[in-house]
């Protein structure tokens, strides 16, 4: 019980959406995408970095002791949060009244709430099966992140020159198809890799390298063609639609693996994929100096 009630504390900090929304407010639209990127690639690293010490971690100082740590680097975040990152500046334009309409309704927002959607419930479907592949192929489950770890550094050193590309006016919406695209083809990779573990590296390679950019592009597009005013409920819908996602793709996951096998979990993994390439396809070209764009004289 204490666990769900701290989870459920945990969720409403609306962190995710909060950073999103200051970072978008602290960057320059020509850059945004990059600055995405970092933060998402320091996501993905802690990621990466949370399987390599969360043993050693377990047995230093317990399960509980691992919670404080968490407490500790959290109260460390609101000191850095206070003393090193400056204020946004106050928005120019007239704020609606009650929860604006286009954070939900406008189209262009509604393809890219269902893109976040789609590709974390793909994330948590893939990685309840993956393991259990990685084991049969032979890797104990101790040394997985011998995997996970030099293909996300890999994955991230490929896409790191896209996002440049993906900031270019005109080129975010093909960065975008291109991506979702390559999600789809992971999906193949793995369910044609079986339990043999090269294959399988090279599927786990070509996801995380789809995964990186959109986890990366997709912020970015939201606070493009969000109206400055009411951008910061935008991106709550579109970190709320990230989460649900995750729930979504670990029960899906779950239920496939256990009543379909393996194949039904990549199959619907790239049905959702498909489905997101073609709203993808029918987005409207996002654009390069919106009302959103702020510049501070900084990234």
């Amino acid at each position: 019980m204490w666990l769900i009630a701290g989870r459920a504390l945990q969720g409403g900090g609306a962190v995710s959406a909060a950073v999103m929304a200051l970072a978008a407010d602290l960057t320059r639209d020509e850059v945004r995408t990059r600055a995405m990127a970092g933060i998402g690639i320091a996501i993905g690293s802690t990621f990466a970095l949370s399987l390599v010490l969360a043993a050693p971690l377990a047995a230093a100082i317990g399960v509980p002791g691992i919670f404080v740590l968490t407490g500790v680097l959290a109260l460390s975040a609101i000191a850095v949060i206070a003393r090193g990152v400056p204020e946004a500046p106050l928005p120019v334009t007239r704020r609606e009244r009650g929860f604006p309409r286009a954070a939900i309704a406008d189209p262009q927002l509604l393809r890219l709430d269902f893109g976040i959607f789609a590709l974390h419930a793909i994330l948590m479907a893939v990685f309840v099966e993956v393991p259990f592949a990685l084991r049969d192929a032979g890797l104990a489950p101790a040394s997985h992140w011998r995997v996970y770890l030099p293909v996300l550094v890999a994955a991230v050193v490929v896409v790191l020159p896209l996002f440049r590309v993906a900031d270019r006016r005109g080129r975010g919406k093909v960065v975008l198809t291109a991506a979702i695209a390559t999600l789809a083809v992971a999906m193949a990779i793995l369910a044609l890799a079986g339990r043999t573990l090269v294959p399988i590296v090279a599927g786990l390679f070509v996801f995380f390298c789809a995964f990186t950019l959109l986890e990366a592009s997709l912020p970015s597009l939201v606070s493009r063609f969000a109206p400055r005013a009411s951008r910061g409920s935008a991106i709550g819908v579109f970190s709320a639609m990230q989460y649900l996602g995750m729930f979504a793709g670990g029960a899906m996951g779950g239920l496939l693996l256990k009543y379909a096998g393996p194949g039904a979990v990549y199959g619907a993994g790239a049905a959702l994929a498909l489905a997101w390439l073609v709203a993808g396809a029918t987005m409207g070209e996002p654009p390069a100096a919106a009302e959103t764009s702020l510049s501070m004289g900084r990234t």
